[in-house]
């Protein structure tokens, strides 16, 4: 959907997956509960990109000609599409409220187009275009419906010259106003903004070469890079008002894996066993969308939720404590002998 694209079932940008791991202490995959979500129109290849407090979620199926959804769970789907659009929609963030705006991208007659839309299907959907670009993609909005993330480029392809920045003038966005933010970013060849929160925190990446790509996360202008530790790559992709920021990174065979980070503390997540996993999306509640790839090479939407962190501390310790019993138990069974 979004930026480049890494994994080869994937339109959008890198991403990858297998189980929750406290990077560097302990997995608890076993206490997390995964939640597909498979399009029924495009039942091998379905992206879940963006969820809102309320639990509706926003992605698209089919990754030729895209076909956008909402969706509460478990399956009640609308569809969501741009009139006209003959390469198709893709619905990437939704903000809260009774009627969310939501944001993403289409692609008419080869040339791409930001867009936001309030009322669903039957409303208003409104063109969102840094004027003078030939490319824009909208990728994230926050909660209150009033922000937008994207990037822009001249580049008709939209492969390079990417630029992030900031959309402001919501929810409708008829009047809107474009902030960049990639003169702030360490020197780079592409950069994208693909989340923000009601606090003005911005997330995304950048590539300061080809090949590799960083993260970061922007308060107030002031840049911070986000890079899961031990990885080649990483991406930031959503933030949520908590400031809990998920995403993906690559580590040097080439496998990914998404991740979640608490105020700088990393976790892998990782629950499908696949090489190919993204966390995109995570709202207030701690409730994070993303995709992944299967053993048949089907791309798969996901949902799950995060512990509170006493919660998390709670189940490491006990963790910790089976783990302990275990050890006395081998250990009596060797003085034993």
């Amino acid at each position: 959907m979004i930026r480049l694209n890494r994994s080869k079932n994937s339109v959008y940008r890198p991403l990858l997956g297998a189980a929750l791991l406290v990077s560097g202490v302990s997995s608890v995959a076993q206490a997390q509960s995964f939640t597909n979500i498979i399009d029924p129109l495009n039942p091998t290849f379905t992206q879940a990109l963006g969820i809102n407090d309320a639990g509706e979620i926003a992605g698209y199926g089919n990754m030729t000609t895209f076909n956008g959804f909402t969706l509460t769970l478990p399956s009640s789907f609308t569809r969501l599409n741009v009139s006209g659009a003959d390469g198709g929609t893709q619905v990437i963030g939704i903000s809260n409220g009774a009627s969310p705006t939501t944001v993403g991208f289409s692609i008419t007659g080869g040339v791409t187009n930001g867009f936001a839309n309030t009322g669903g299907q039957g409303g208003t959907f409104t063109t969102i275009d840094d004027p003078g670009f030939a490319f824009n993609q909208m990728l994230g909005i926050n909660g209150s419906g009033t922000t937008a993330a994207g990037y822009w480029t001249h580049d008709p392809a939209g492969a390079t010259g990417q630029l992030a920045g900031i959309v402001t003038g919501g929810p409708g966005f008829a009047s809107p106003t474009f902030v960049g933010i990639n003169p702030l970013l360490p020197a780079n060849v592409n950069s994208q903004a693909t989340g923000v929160n009601d606090s003005g925190w911005v997330v995304g990446f950048y590539q300061p070469t080809s090949t590799t790509f960083t993260g970061f996360l922007d308060k107030s202008g002031v840049i911070s890079s986000i890079t899961f530790p031990g990885s080649v790559s990483t991406q930031a992709l959503g933030v949520n008002d908590l400031g809990e920021i998920v995403g993906d990174y690559t580590l040097a065979n080439g496998n990914m894996f998404g991740f979640f980070d608490r105020g700088g503390s990393f976790s892998t997540i990782d629950p499908f066993g696949s090489t190919a996993v993204t966390a995109n999306g995570i709202n207030d509640l701690g409730q994070v969308v993303g995709f992944y790839t299967d053993a048949n090479g089907n791309t798969i939407g996901f949902e799950t939720t995060i512990p509170e962190p006493s919660t998390w501390a709670m189940m490491l310790l006990g963790f910790a404590g089976l783990g302990f019993l275990g050890y006395r138990k081998v250990r009596q069974g060797t003085l034993a002998a």
